[in-house]
């Protein structure tokens, strides 16, 4: 992809992701301004650079940066064990990172999709309310969970699969989404954890 900027890997990440959303009104209910980031993830290089980005948070809580081990440098460890990605589009995003940083990657669904034992939360979001649900058995104790979506809103979803990451007894490194709608208040409703964020619109 080339732009006014330059070519896809010339061009500031955060305007790469604008000049590619599109923005659809209405969606899914009136009022609603729906990010459409399939544009963004069609694009192969901006799909690339967009997991690099996603993949590589500041650990800004500091007890995020507890938990990560002392010789993550010299290791390789990208400081996390997991990735965690959120039904639905946050699953495209979540496996590409695990990929890209060789670990594992686990699903939160939304309700009655998982077969066996399972942990749930309710939340609400900026069109209705919704639950989603974990395996009992996806994490473990001490485990490092970078948390991925697509696009913190109000910060419902997120909010809710921290607590549900947390109620496994994980530990939330960080939470990485592309875009992040600053005036909805997502990011304190998910407070002390660090967000880190591709665009901030």
């Amino acid at each position: 992809m080339t732009g006014p900027h330059g070519t896809t890997a010339e061009v500031p990440l955060d305007a790469l992701v604008a000049g590619l959303a599109v923005d659809v009104p209405d969606f899914p209910a009136p009022g609603v301004v729906f990010r459409d980031l399939t544009p963004v993830f069609a694009d192969g290089p901006a799909f690339r650079r967009i997991v690099e980005g996603l993949a590589a948070p500041s650990l800004e809580d500091p007890r995020a940066a507890a938990v990560a081990h002392a010789d993550d440098g010299a290791s390789g460890d990208p400081g996390f064990d997991v990735v965690v990605g959120v039904e639905a589009r946050g699953f495209l995003l979540a496996a590409a990172v695990a990929l890209h940083a060789g670990v594992g990657v686990v699903p939160v669904r939304k309700a009655g999709k998982l077969p066996r034992e399972r942990v749930t939360a309710d939340y609400a979001l900026e069109y209705g309310t919704a639950s989603i649900e974990m395996h009992t058995d996806s994490l473990h104790r001490g485990q490092r969970v970078l948390l991925v979506d697509d696009v913190l809103a109000t910060g419902g979803t997120l909010a809710a699969s921290v607590a549900l990451v947390e109620e496994l007894g994980a530990v939330v490194t960080a939470v990485s989404v592309v875009v992040e709608l600053a005036a909805l208040g997502g990011r304190q409703r998910i407070a002390p954890h660090a967000v880190h964020a591709l665009w901030t619109t």
